[in-house]
């Protein structure tokens, strides 16, 4: 856990390139299919591309033909924030980082095993950390 980071606008735009400030500070969303972790197998962790907050583990990664990369559970409770939107007539749980608030992308309760909830993360939210020791 940490401090919330707060930036301006223009610091956001220095410390981001322009595919990371569109999809995390303006709410974006990747093409489907698209993104660098949506298939990726390492072993680690995976941060707030922002603010480097540890959002999800590697171990609660799901497998599966999901059009981005999908976790079953964050890293705590800390970790990312959900809050409900209605977009185009549709409900849906919008995930932020729990510090720095950048949009990651949505969580829907679909009910499947192990939470019932799973978190689809653009790829360009997020910057993934090795294990130390394991190639």
């Amino acid at each position: 856990m940490g401090e919330n980071v707060t930036k301006t606008d223009l610091e956001w735009k220095r410390h981001l390139t322009p595919e990371q400030y569109r999809i995390t500070r303006q709410k974006g969303t990747e093409a489907p299919y698209s993104g660098l972790y949506r298939d990726f197998k390492g072993l680690g962790t995976y941060r707030c591309v922002c603010c480097g907050n540890v959002l999800f583990s590697s171990e609660t990664k799901c497998d599966g033909n999901a059009k981005w990369p999908t976790f079953w559970e964050p890293i705590g409770d800390w970790s990312v924030k959900t809050a409900r939107e209605i977009f185009h007539f549709m409900i849906r749980n919008e995930v932020t980082c729990g510090l720095c608030h950048a949009h990651l992308g949505y969580a829907f309760e679909d009910g499947r095993p192990p939470r019932g909830v799973r978190y689809y993360i653009n790829s360009a939210a997020l910057v993934f950390v090795e294990h130390e020791g394991k190639h």
